[in-house]
C-alpha cells in the first residue's frame, strides 16, 4: 500500500498594501507547518503588478536553495485557480516525488526552473485535476527535459472475480471516454477523494457506485502491495505525462448463475456526476483478449503472478 497522502495545509490569507497607483500581493513562507516543507528549506514569494495579469511565485527547494524556482500562471488561469494549484495535495505531492531519495532532483544532475500552470479543474471544492509544464533541465548538456504533466494523484481499481457454477466471472464497467471518444470495458475504478489514502475504502465505494455491489473492506486483497517496495507498491500507468499511480485491488466470490444475469447490463453510476456506466459480464477465461484498458491487463498479469508465486489464500 503507497505511503499516504498527507493533508496540505492552506496557506494564511494575502495581505494588501497600497503604495501610489501599485498595488502588490504579498505570500510570506505560507508552508512554515506544509508536511512537506520546514521553514529553513522553503521560501515562498509572490507578488503581482497592477500593470501586469502575469502572477508569479517563488520557491526555494532544499535541494537547489540557489536557484530558486519561478511558479508562473499561463493566460486563461484565475488568481484563485492558480493560488488553489499551489496549495493542492497534486502539486505538493509532485514536488516531494521530486526531492525524494529517487526523485529526478536528489542527485544534483538535474534542475527545476519554472513551472507554468496551465489548467485547474474543480471537483466541487478540491482540485481534480491540474495541468502545468515544467522546466527541467540537464547541467551537464544545458538541455531541457521533457515535463508537461497532468496531475490527478492516486487512484484504486478493483478486479472482481464471481465463481458461478463451473464458471469464474469478471465483474467490468462500460462507460464513455470522452478522451479517446469511445465506450471502453473497464475495471470499476476511481480516484482518492481527499489526502488520507483510504486505498481499500475508496476502493469498496467506487465498486458500489459503478456495479451496485456492496463489498466489505477487509475483503479487499491490495495486489500492489505484493510488488517490491522500491516501485511504491502501486502501478504507474503513463509515467511520460500523467501521475496517476493505481493501487490495484481483488476480489473473490461465489454467486448463483442468477446474480450474474442480474449485473449483465444494469445501468449505474453517478448520474449528476455525468457518469453513464453499465456492468458487464465475462468469462474471466476470454478477459485478457476482449479490452485494451491497461488496468485489466495489469490486475490479470498481478492476480496470476501472484497464483503462481502461491501468495493467495483460496477464495472464501
Amino acid at each position: 500500500m503507497p505511503s499516504q497522502l498527507l493533508q496540505a495545509v492552506m496557506r494564511p490569507p494575502w495581505h494588501l498594501h497600497s503604495l501610489s497607483k501599485t498595488k502588490t500581493f504579498s505570500l510570506l513562507s505560507p508552508l512554515i507547518l506544509n508536511p512537506f516543507y520546514t521553514p529553513s528549506s522553503a521560501t515562498f514569494r509572490a507578488k503581482m503588478s497592477a500593470n501586469s495579469s502575469t502572477l508569479t511565485h517563488s520557491i526555494s527547494l532544499a535541494s537547489q536553495l540557489a536557484q530558486p524556482v519561478q511558479i508562473v500562471a499561463a493566460p486563461g488561469v484565475s488568481d484563485s485557480e492558480f493560488w488553489n494549484a499551489i496549495d493542492s495535495s497534486l502539486f505538493k505531492q509532485w514536488l516531494k516525488n521530486m526531492e525524494s531519495e529517487t526523485g529526478i532532483l536528489s542527485g544534483g544532475d538535474l534542475s527545476l526552473k519554472q513551472v507554468l500552470i496551465q489548467g485547474v479543474d474543480m471537483f466541487g471544492k478540491r482540485i481534480g485535476f491540474l495541468k502545468f509544464k515544467a522546466d527541467v533541465f540537464d547541467k551537464s548538456t544545458g538541455n531541457k527535459v521533457p515535463g508537461i504533466v497532468f496531475a490527478r494523484g492516486p487512484a484504486v481499481a478493483i478486479l472482481i472475480l464471481l465463481d458461478s457454477e463451473d464458471e469464474t466471472y469478471a465483474v467490468l464497467t462500460e462507460q464513455v471516454r470522452v478522451p479517446v471518444g469511445r465506450l471502453i470495458l473497464e475495471l470499476p475504478a476511481g480516484m482518492l477523494d481527499d489526502d488520507k489514502g483510504d486505498f481499500a475504502g475508496t476502493a469498496v465505494r467506487e465498486v458500489e457506485e459503478e456495479t451496485g455491489i456492496k463489498l466489505n473492506v477487509e475483503d479487499m486483497i491490495d495486489l500492489t502491495a505484493f510488488l517490491d517496495p522500491s516501485t511504491g507498491c502501486s502501478v504507474i500507468p503513463s509515467p511520460g505525462g500523467c501521475d496517476e499511480e493505481l493501487s490495484m485491488f481483488l476480489y473473490r466470490g461465489k454467486v448463483d448463475k442468477g446474480v450474474i444475469a442480474q449485473l449483465e447490463g444494469k445501468e449505474t453510476g453517478l448520474r449528476d456526476h455525468g457518469e453513464l456506466i453499465k456492468v458487464r459480464v465475462v468469462p474471466y477465461a476470454k478477459l485478457w483478449r476482449i479490452t485494451a484498458d491497461a488496468k485489466v491487463l495489469t490486475a490479470i498479469a498481478l492476480y496470476e503472478m501472484a497464483k503462481r508465486e502461491g501468495l493467495l489464500s483460496p477464495p472464501k
